[in-house]
C-alpha cells in the first residue's frame, strides 16, 4: 500500500513538472507558422480601360490584398476608412482637448511602456520562485483596489459620494 501511495506521489509530482508556464501567455514562440495569419487574396478584375488605370505605387496598398480588419469592422457597422486615418478625429476633438487641458505629451504611450517595463524589472530582480508565478501580477498586486472594501467605504453615512450602481453582492 505504502509503494502505492508513494509511486502515485511521484507521478502526481512528474506532470506537474510537465508544465511550462505558457498557460497565461499569449502567444507562440516555436516559430512554425501561424495558419490564421494566411489570407487568400481577393480574385483579380479586368479593368473597363486599362488607359484609365492609376500609377503603380511601389511599397503601396494592393487592390487584390485582402484586409481582414477593414472588413471586421465594415461588417460590425463600422467605418473601414477611419482605420487609416491619421490624428484625431473630429467626433473627438472636444474630449482630446478637455483631457489635454493642463498640456500632454506626444510620446507619453512610448513613456509609459518603459517605466512600465523598468518598474516590473524592479520588482522581479530578488523575488525569484522555483514554481513559476505571473510576474505582473505579482508586481502590480499592491496597486490593486478590491472593489467591495471601497464600495463599503463610500456607502459609509457622512460620506458625500454618490453610488448609483455597484457590483453585485459578495458570495
Amino acid at each position: 500500500m505504502r509503494r502505492a501511495q508513494f509511486a502515485m506521489l511521484i507521478s502526481v509530482l512528474a506532470l506537474g513538472a510537465c508544465g511550462d508556464g505558457t498557460l497565461r501567455t499569449f502567444g507562440s514562440d516555436d516559430r512554425s507558422p501561424e495558419e490564421f495569419d494566411i489570407v487568400p487574396n481577393q480574385p483579380l478584375e479586368t479593368p473597363v480601360n486599362f488607359a484609365e488605370l492609376p500609377a503603380p505605387t511601389p511599397g503601396g496598398a494592393n487592390r487584390a490584398d485582402q484586409q481582414p480588419l477593414g472588413a471586421a469592422v465594415a461588417a460590425l457597422g463600422g467605418n473601414p476608412a477611419a482605420l487609416s486615418a491619421t490624428g484625431v478625429p473630429s467626433s473627438d476633438a472636444a474630449l482630446v482637448n478637455a483631457a489635454s487641458r493642463f498640456g500632454r505629451s506626444a510620446g507619453i504611450r512610448t513613456t509609459l511602456a518603459q517605466e512600465d517595463a523598468e518598474f516590473r524589472r524592479r520588482k522581479s530582480l530578488f523575488n525569484w520562485r522555483l514554481v513559476p508565478d505571473n510576474e505582473y501580477n505579482r508586481a502590480y498586486r499592491s496597486q490593486s483596489l478590491d472593489a467591495y472594501t471601497w464600495l463599503r467605504n463610500v456607502r459609509q453615512p457622512g460620506s458625500n459620494v454618490a453610488t448609483p450602481s455597484a457590483p453585485p453582492q459578495e458570495r
